[in-house]
């Protein structure tokens, strides 16, 4: 074989090539959105208008998650993903028949996609940009404060617990748990969201409970003191 040392060098040449390809592309928070996160979440707006597509959803929009996230969560959270809804998207469809009540389908929900260090990284600043509805957030500042009845509320007054769950195991699942909702949201967007769901998503089940703003205020500071405790033992 002629000149085999330049057949080396070509292919050593290619290789690192497609190894720079590889990680620039890993780099590409943009493009891994489009190319592994788009069959499941809408990168644009606007949100669902009707019924029809609402069932449609396969997973939360994006398109204003860099007014909904907490871009740490976020970065963790893609590189170990932990079910949020119980039930998946869409209670009615994971749900089976139990012996005493309605049960989880489990067989019916699928795990989420796992992203390297690197590529977590690059899609969570890339989903910071993403900011739609950044009037509605523009209007909210939370007041830090204790919630002595935050629970209360959000169990009683407004029944927020029929849907969410505060501890593992320990509410509705029909909605996502709110136990970790202090770590993975914004505080503007939990203020937001509790004034006025439809706002954001016109066809969304969650009611607006007309709260007035210093309960509003309570509830979002009960969800923070919720999310600093401890449920690592809980089953």
């Amino acid at each position: 074989m002629r000149y085999p040392h330049m057949i080396i060098a070509l292919c050593a040449l290619f290789i690192v090539s497609m190894s720079s390809a590889k990680i620039a592309s890993a780099a590409d928070g943009t493009e891994i959105l489009k190319q592994r996160c788009a069959s499941c979440h809408a990168l644009k707006g606007p949100a669902a208008k009707t019924l029809a597509q609402l069932w449609q959803r396969k997973g939360p929009d994006l398109f204003y998650a860099g007014n909904k996230y907490n871009k740490t969560w976020v970065e963790a959270w893609l590189q170990n993903p932990k079910r949020i809804r119980p039930a998946g998207m869409f209670y009615r469809q994971h749900i089976k028949p139990g012996p005493k009540h309605d049960i989880v389908d489990k067989s019916t929900l699928k795990p989420h996609i796992i992203l390297t260090k690197t590529e977590a990284k690059a899609v969570a600043n890339a989903l910071m940009k993403l900011k739609a509805n950044s009037e509605l957030t523009a209007k909210e500042k939370l007041v830090p404060g204790p919630s002595p009845i935050g629970e209360m509320m959000f169990d009683k007054i407004y029944g927020c617990m029929a849907c969410h769950q505060i501890e593992p195991g320990y509410g509705g699942m029909s909605g996502p748990e709110v136990f970790t909702a202090a770590k993975r949201l914004q505080p503007a967007f939990m203020l937001s969201y509790i004034k006025n769901p439809q706002a954001w998503d016109p066809k969304i089940w969650m009611p607006n409970k007309h709260a007035p703003v210093d309960n509003i205020q309570q509830l979002v500071n009960y969800l923070i003191e919720l999310s600093k405790e401890d449920f690592s033992d809980v089953k």
